[in-house]
């Protein structure tokens, strides 16, 4: 009995920390899907690395009505005016995008750059509440309308909003500027040390958002845990709205013939109904459905699957079946262009190579992507690994920055947690094992859990062991969902048929994943297997690897090796094979497949066939 009433205890104190999180966030979610204004395009800018335009000759910041603040006009009232900027043509950038591929002068830049954009707008809906979207900016951006300051965000691969206050949106001549700088910094995520490109810009779309007084600002439609079995399946989850009051909601699902009101009092409602005709989301056959919310004054659409996935006797269940994950590591980048992906065309492109691969996973390393990439994963049937930044070694003894990871997460989570693709929330890649790291990323596995119980929660552990029994023991482990490892074993230690040497185990009966593990093959360079860098010392990696896949124990759930295209490293530094790449690519820099590709793809085709049984 007292072991029921501290469950009972604990499942109470779980809700209400669900019902805070949702609160938490005043992100609009589903964007693509609302009624918008894109500011996408051509957009003038000026280069600050000494951040002139924000602070004075004395290191103070400035204040509002300073003229030499470069968020205030630089138009000049008459010719006695000392002006020291100045937006202009000539200095024009695109964005989305970032400014590193834009211009070789921008290629090793870290710094500030100020972004001006100016636009009209049709204020005839004056009932309407004005919001103004990024969907992502590296890393801190301080964002201005008409020499007012709408707000900061720190954090480059997130979704952020702020509210336009109505008396300051004008029909004509908006003036926006936007403070972008991506200096690292040894107390942001990530930290100073990384193994990608330190893109700088406004990376993903802005949009003017426009919505009613009181709108469904987030919402969660998904397939109750454990409801895939039986005749019916229920779904179930809340409505969010931006305000408080009372006020009726219509959930409908026109294919499956759902339609229900429901009626706030407050700010959300939870919803339960059941279908007997619900067709669920799987690789083989990725169905999304049509779910409409409406109110009096809105009606928002979303395409969305309904999946279940679990862990069930160490092994990873997708709709009550076993699933072997197929997967690649995925940067989001192009490396043909030498740029930061920031399209659906790019998503498409990406995801296309997977599927080439025959890969049914993509872990989408090691921060957020951009949204296009999770729905064209959920058209394509594609699951996908999501993970913030926590990278290496951040400063795992601040609480400013656990702060910062959690506002992360929720970010994360919040803009994409109706993709069924998504089946893995990862909450970080090769940390240090020691207690005050093992306590800060313990407490984001339990900001996961309070926000969205229905996946699976991850985290990168390492593996540096190249012969005998490795036994993964690092304490993470007790509290993640899976058990995953990053192990490269011949590249960055000993030789590829080392692993012959190799068996697996783990210290907490649940799945093991692989969630890297590969070595740099030189596109073009070909020689004997022994020949590091070469096509064939990669292709030789690979085969020495499926080996060893092949001996793995029954926990085995898949793996995601290290990575899909070559992309580029400032930490690759060898004058011939590297370059600033990292070559690990199975496709190199110009979207051409190297021998490993073949390797690796025969070993999917046999697992493909094996779990479809």
């Amino acid at each position: 009995m007292k072991k029921f009433k501290t469950l009972l205890l604990i499942s109470v104190i779980a809700l209400l920390l669900i019902n805070d999180a949702k609160a938490q966030s005043n992100l609009i979610t589903n964007v693509l899907n609302r009624k918008t204004i894109s500011l996408n395009g051509t957009w003038q800018y000026i280069i600050d690395p000494y951040e002139t335009g924000f602070y004075d000759y004395r290191r103070e910041e400035r204040n509002a009505n300073d003229r030499e603040a470069y968020w205030n006009t630089d138009k000049f009232d008459n010719k006695t005016d000392r002006k020291e900027f100045g937006f202009i043509d000539k200095y024009a950038i695109k964005v989305p995008g970032d400014w590193n591929s834009q211009d070789e002068k921008f290629v090793y830049y870290e710094g500030t750059v100020w972004y001006k954009k100016s636009f009209d707008v049709d204020l005839a809906t004056s009932n309407e509440r004005v919001f103004l979207h990024f969907g992502a900016v590296n890393y801190k951006a301080d964002v201005y309308l008409n020499g007012k300051k709408l707000g900061m965000h720190k954090g480059g691969f997130t979704a952020f909003n702020f509210e336009i206050p109505k008396t300051l949106l004008k029909a004509k001549d908006n003036f926006l500027v936007v403070k972008v700088d991506n200096k690292r910094s040894i107390d942001e995520i990530p930290t100073i040390n990384t193994d990608w490109w330190n893109y700088g810009g406004i990376t993903r779309d802005v949009n003017l958002v426009f919505v009613p007084q009181n709108f469904v600002q987030d919402y969660s439609v998904q397939l109750a845990k454990g409801s895939y079995a039986g005749k019916f399946k229920t779904i179930e989850g809340w409505i969010k709205l931006n305000t408080k009051g009372q006020e009726n909601v219509w959930l409908e699902i026109p294919e499956l013939k759902i339609k229900q009101e429901l009626t706030i009092n407050g700010d959300s409602v939870a919803f339960s109904v059941k279908s007997s005709s619900l067709q669920l989301w799987s690789s083989k056959t990725p169905k999304l459905y049509q779910v409409i919310i409406r109110t009096k004054n809105e009606k928002i659409i979303d395409k969305i699957g309904f999946r279940n996935i679990e862990i069930q006797g160490g092994k990873l269940i997708l709709n009550g079946k076993p699933v072997f994950l197929r997967g690649i590591s995925v940067h989001e980048e192009i490396p043909n262009d030498v740029r930061r992906a920031y399209s659906y065309k790019d998503a498409q492109h990406l995801l296309g190579q997977a599927k080439e691969l025959n890969a049914n996973m993509v872990r989408l390393a090691h921060y957020p992507h951009n949204e296009y990439m999770t729905r064209a994963a959920d058209s394509l049937g594609i699951m996908v690994w999501s993970e913030i930044p926590v990278y290496w070694t951040i400063d795992f003894k601040s609480e400013e920055v656990l702060a910062k990871a959690k506002t992360q997460l929720e970010e994360m989570i919040t803009r994409d947690r109706n993709r069924a693709s998504i089946i893995i929330w990862s909450v970080g890649n090769e940390t240090p094992v020691n207690k005050e790291r093992t306590l800060f990323m313990s407490r984001l596995v339990k900001k996961v859990k309070e926000m969205d119980q229905s996946r699976i929660v991850a985290a990168a552990l390492e593996s540096f062991g190249i012969q005998g029994v490795q036994t993964i023991e690092d304490p993470l482990g007790e509290f993640t969902d899976i058990v995953a490892v990053n192990q490269y074993i011949g590249w960055y230690g000993g030789l590829p048929d080392n692993s012959r040497k190799v068996s697996w185990a783990t210290k907490y009966d649940k799945p093991l994943f692989f969630s890297e593990t590969g070595a740099e093959g030189f596109s073009g360079l070909h020689a004997d297997s022994l020949t590091r860098f070469s096509e064939e010392f990669q292709e030789w990696y690979y085969k020495e690897q499926v080996g060893m896949f092949k001996r793995m124990p029954a926990n085995f759930a898949g793996l995601s090796p290290w990575i899909l295209n070559d992309f580029r490293s400032p930490r690759r530094n060898h004058p011939v094979y590297q370059e600033g790449w990292n070559n690990k690519g199975l496709f190199d820099h110009n979207g051409k497949k190297k021998k490993a590709f073949y390797v690796l793809k025969a070993y999917y085709d046999e697992m493909e066939k094996l779990y479809d049984k």
